[in-house]
């Protein structure tokens, strides 16, 4: 197979599996984790994914029906591929992970980098930060100034009820130039008027957006609040798909978006997101549940494309970058992050020896079935 023309149909002929040790103490129930995946063309190049936390029905399912699905179907471009899996159960994490690696693949066998595979434009990124809850807002106002002096000039603070309006008006005395964001992870309820306050009074702070103040199932509420709010109210966890998205564009459920790669279901759905929104007038930043650099390198491949205009989110922006997973790490500097333009796909190499360092369990999956994997592959 060659690899320079456009139509040339790929055909996956092997995929590693590979289920990773939990850093620290993440670790929420047995044999759960993350998982990498990767994909071979047969001639020597591979294409490198993530699932950011697989429970062991994911796993049992990534390699009993999504792993052998996509070894059963050929693929011109990236895009297409996601037909391997369209007829299996919906889960936007493990197609994410195949769909990610398909484009990285293609991406190297072209010798582009992923990003202008996709369409991006930048060279760089303004990158953002999250700061949670913390015991008290002294101590907050403590870890905003050490991520303030690293460079970052745009903060997305957790908030929840009873640690709102005083918390996010402190920061913002404190730092009256800094763009402040606030997440409030779904955890209020339109039904308690104290909520409801809250969320409001939130309003003559001049956050950049109020993000999921709702439950995911209740666009209604999502839009009432956002009809009442000049600041924007943002919408993520609720999406799954890109048809959620287009849902949530109908119900004018707010006016920017949070497009996450995993949640949405992978690279290809992720980059029409983005074009929905902008076409639907509203502001797009590049979030992402990412738990490797292979999750982090797609995240801001995706954030290149012009519509992504506001500053890019993803977990170890900082130092916390440097899983040692991938090289060069994937980290902000000054609170930039570069966009790797001088190799093809993510820009970002595997080692290997680090991944067998946190394996857990690795499983090759070809046209002979599924075994276990040699660890230093």
């Amino acid at each position: 197979m060659g690899h320079t023309g456009s139509t040339t149909a790929t055909r996956i002929v092997e995929l590693e599996l590979i289920r990773l040790r939990p850093p620290g103490r993440a670790r929420r129930g047995a044999g759960e984790g993350p998982v990498l995946v990767r994909i071979g063309d047969g001639e020597g190049v591979s294409g490198w994914g993530e699932v950011p936390w697989a429970t062991p029905g994911q796993w049992a399912e990534l390699r009993s029906a999504y792993a052998p699905a996509l070894l059963d179907h050929a693929w011109a471009r990236p895009t297409e591929a996601g037909a391997a899996w369209a007829a299996l159960p919906w889960d936007p994490a493990l197609a994410a992970a195949l769909d990610t690696a398909c484009w990285d693949l293609w991406s190297r066998q072209r010798g582009t980098p992923l990003a202008h595979a996709l369409g991006g434009e930048r060279t760089a990124l303004t990158a953002g930060v999250t700061v949670p809850r913390t015991v008290s807002v002294e101590t907050l106002i403590i870890e905003v100034n050490r991520q303030v002096g690293a460079g970052f000039r745009r903060v997305r603070l957790e908030i929840a009820p009873g640690w709102d309006t005083e918390v996010v008006h402190a920061v913002r005395s404190r730092f009256p130039f800094l763009v402040l964001q606030a997440d409030a992870g779904g955890r209020y309820l339109e039904s308690q008027e104290r909520h409801l306050e809250a969320l409001v009074a939130l309003d003559g702070l001049g956050l950049l957006a109020v993000e999921d103040p709702f439950a995911p199932g209740d666009l209604g509420a999502y839009a009432r609040l956002a009809a009442e709010l000049r600041t924007p109210v943002a919408v993520g966890r609720p999406l799954n798909s890109l048809e959620d998205l287009g849902r949530a564009v109908e119900a004018e459920a707010g006016s920017a978006v949070n497009v996450d790669v995993s949640r949405l279901g992978g690279l290809t759905p992720a980059r029409r997101a983005v074009d929905l929104a902008v076409d639907a007038g509203w502001k797009v930043w590049c979030g992402s549940s990412a738990a490797t650099g292979v999750g982090r390198a797609a995240t801001v491949a995706l954030a290149a494309l012009s519509g992504a205009s506001l500053p890019v989110e993803m977990p170890g922006a900082g130092n916390r970058g440097r899983d040692g997973l991938v090289a060069p790490p994937v980290r902000a500097h000054e609170g930039v992050v570069p966009i790797p333009l001088a190799e093809s796909g993510l820009g970002h190499g595997v080692d290997r020896a680090a991944v067998a360092e946190r394996t857990e369990e690795a499983l090759l999956v070809d046209s002979s079935g599924t075994r276990e994997a040699a660890r230093d592959r």
